[in-house]
């Protein structure tokens, strides 16, 4: 288990948690599951260590892999200035 430390915005320990961590590239979004990452139980800032990061960008880096990735569905809500009649 790594030691986070406090959090940078309201100094919080940070507690280890396997998170979703979203990347938008190439107008893609691409989710890496059951990363390791320090979560701030008061205000939800989550940080991730130096080898972890590292590990992320060669998982980002390999389209091979990306395109051979199963595909998940997520909804998509325009915003509206203004609330839309039913």
């Amino acid at each position: 288990m790594y030691n986070y430390g406090e959090c940078e915005i309201c100094n919080t320990l940070l507690e280890e948690k396997k998170i979703h961590q979203d990347f938008w590239i190439k107008d893609k979004l691409v989710v890496i599951d059951n990363v390791p990452a320090g979560v701030c139980p008061q205000c939800g800032e989550k940080v991730v260590n130096a080898e972890v990061g590292e590990r992320i960008t060669e998982l980002l880096n390999d389209a091979r892999r990306i395109g051979k990735s199963p595909t998940i569905s997520v909804p998509l809500i325009k915003y509206e200035a203004e609330p839309v009649a039913v």
